[in-house]
């Protein structure tokens, strides 16, 4: 077994913990907490509760990711993805959805509307210096290094 992070959640009447649904999986399922059927329109978005707040250790972050069925059976996503729950954040968890699909959307309560990994985070120290050291890509962005 992996080690863990404790992660203490505080989940609204009905609300649905998350939940990893295979033994290898890396994300944790979270779920729409709706009293009533969302519809999300064609190119369009939607911010869907979940009913959860987290208590995250220093040191860690929750990352939001979309779910890849959803995307592909759907065209439905995560925007800002990945999304960040810093550590510091106690307000809900609340899932932003756009609708890149062919048609409207319907968004359930009780359904998986994406994923949550944690992950540690490394904190940067940054230095302002007048020059930085050369490289073979050097300033190239976007496509510089090929197709």
């Amino acid at each position: 077994m992996s080690d863990s992070v404790r992660i203490n959640v505080v989940a609204e009447e009905g609300a649905v913990l998350p939940q990893y649904k295979t033994a290898g999986a890396a994300g944790a399922d979270v779920c729409a907490y709706l009293k009533e059927s969302l519809v999300i329109k064609r190119g369009g978005r939607a911010l869907i509760p979940t009913g959860l707040y987290f208590e995250i250790p220093e040191g860690y972050e929750i990352q939001v990711r979309p779910r890849s069925g959803l995307a592909f059976k759907n065209g439905v996503t995560v925007l800002n993805t990945p999304g960040t729950i810093d550590s510091d954040y106690r307000g809900e968890l609340r899932v932003l959805l756009a609708n890149f699909g062919d048609s409207d959307f319907t968004v359930n309560a009780g359904e998986r509307i994406a994923q949550i990994v944690v992950a540690p985070v490394t904190i940067g120290s940054f230095a302002k210096v007048n020059s930085l050291s050369s490289t073979q890509r050097g300033a190239g962005g976007f496509g510089s290094t090929g197709s």
